[in-house]
């Protein structure tokens, strides 16, 4: 199985900028589809953006489109999420997850449907 490892997390005023890191090890990294999602205290784990295994397509929950940007590195075996114009509502542990591409479909809002996880990195943004 695929190993994930999140880094990035911090600190930030709002307005600011952060780029969280997934360094994944352990099995070939294109063979998976990735997730970011967040959660934030008492709130529900959330869809924030995904990305192909080829970077052929990426997805974005409304309240980011335009000031997140996912994207990956295949030959590092990394996924960023960079973040611009952070708001307070954006505080939460962000999360990254794997999807293993030889699965039938690919549900990549459904955190229930990654089998492979980070264990988070947290993000404050202050006001």
């Amino acid at each position: 199985q695929v190993q994930l490892v999140e880094s990035g997390g911090g600190l930030v005023q709002a307005g600011g900028s952060l780029r969280l890191s997934c360094a994944a090890s352990g099995r070939t990294f294109t063979n998976y589809n990735m997730g970011w999602f967040r959660q934030a205290p008492g709130k529900e784990r959330e869809f924030v953006a995904a990305i192909t295994w080829s970077s052929g397509s990426t997805y974005y929950r409304d309240s980011v489109k335009g000031r997140f940007a996912i994207s990956r590195d295949n030959a590092k075996n990394v996924v960023y999420l960079q973040m611009n114009s952070l708001k307070p509502e954006d505080t939460a542990v962000y999360m990254c997850a794997a999807y293993p591409i030889s699965r039938s479909r690919w549900y990549r809002e459904d955190a229930g449907s990654y089998p492979y996880w980070g264990q988070g990195t947290q993000v404050t943004v202050s006001s």
